[in-house]
């Protein structure tokens, strides 16, 4: 049995492309179309994957979001500046959206306690340039029920993520948990820091 009818997000309904070695960044756009919010993104990517959260962006038909990380050094608006607003003051990831079209453009943790503090979140499939990392895992997969699809699809959704090589998870995946257990494990002095 194949899952191919099953569409999870336009950057990876058609397969899962490798990113390019040496990859550099790119300029990630907005969906207006006069006067684009411009976000310069001077290097590589980390962690893409796709994420079934209510919070994250998603391009218009998608269940689920391209979500990737980058140094916040790395990230720089370099247009457009002025239409940007948080989207969740009160989150923890804060969501820097375009008023005009409310496409995310990036996510900044200012808690400099947080396992993540100095990474932002970006969604590349904002860029025209190829080369960014590729999806490496789905998060959050139950939660595409709480955005209302339904749980009867669930076992076909995992099936289609399965065949695209992104291993559904309901957290984040084992690395990046371990590696929040290792901070708080360090903060709180249960592992020498």
């Amino acid at each position: 049995m194949t899952y191919e009818n099953i569409k999870i997000h336009p950057a990876v309904d058609g397969g899962v492309h490798p990113g390019r070695s040496g990859f550099a960044g790119g300029t990630l756009r907005c969906k207006c179309a006069t006067d684009p919010v411009e976000v310069q993104v001077g290097a590589q990517t980390a962690h893409n994957h796709v994420c079934g959260c209510t919070k994250c962006w998603k391009p218009e038909g998608a269940i689920f979001s391209q979500v990737a990380v980058v140094g916040r050094d790395a990230v720089s608006v370099t247009k457009n500046a002025h239409k940007l607003k948080v989207v969740d003051p009160s989150a923890t990831i804060q969501r820097h959206a375009c008023t005009g079209c409310g496409t995310h453009m990036y996510g900044r943790i200012e808690n400099t306690g947080h396992p993540f503090y100095g990474l932002d979140f970006v969604h590349t499939e904002l860029s025209d340039a190829d080369g960014w990392s590729e999806p490496q895992f789905a998060a959050f997969v139950s939660s595409v029920i709480e955005s209302g699809v339904d749980p009867s699809r669930m076992d076909g959704i995992r099936g289609r993520l399965k065949e695209l090589g992104l291993e559904p998870y309901d957290a984040l995946s084992p690395p990046l948990m371990d590696a929040i257990a290792t901070h708080i494990a360090k903060s709180t002095g249960a592992l020498a820091a």
